[in-house]
């Protein structure tokens, strides 16, 4: 399941790069060469930021390829390996059920319940939003999946 659900997110992080270089390009040929600057390509770009910022930060997490910065030495990391993970998966769960899943619902039931839209592209702002628990809850699965694997040695330095 773990292998599917990388391929999908893969594929669709490749996507919104080509939509965010498409309207960006759009977006300079418009404004320099037609000296008419289209209307929905600053918030086509940005709203594709949002969503390849946070799928590509679930799927670096699942990749275990996401940021650390190393404060304990390795010495005692290498001592107490699964402990260690154990923190850090754990906090990074916390982080995602907490903030970004109950806060990201909240969020997006809040945007439905007050029709907001966006400006130029009149799409429902909880659509846009409904990336922060969709990353939120790849990140938990990572983080147990990650833990639990049985072959837990091959971490790479968080």
């Amino acid at each position: 399941m773990k292998n599917r659900i990388d391929i999908i997110l893969e594929k669709t992080v490749i996507f919104l790069l080509f939509v965010m270089l498409v309207s960006i390009v759009w977006q300079v040929f418009s404004r320099y060469i037609l000296k008419s600057p289209s209307t929905i390509t600053d918030e086509l770009s940005s709203f594709s930021l949002i969503w390849l910022g946070l799928l590509g930060a679930a799927y670096t997490t699942g990749q275990k390829l996401h940021l650390a910065i190393d404060l304990i030495p390795t010495a005692i990391v290498q001592q107490k390996r699964s402990l260690y993970d154990g923190i850090v998966y754990g906090a990074i769960c916390l982080f995602a059920f907490a903030i970004m899943i109950i806060g990201g619902i909240r969020l997006c039931i809040l945007s439905f319940q007050f029709e907001q839209n966006s400006a130029a592209l009149s799409i429902p702002l909880g659509i846009i939003y409904l990336v922060i628990p969709i990353s939120g809850i790849l990140i938990c699965y990572y983080c147990i999946y990650i833990y639990f694997q049985k072959d837990n040695t091959n971490t790479t330095s968080l």
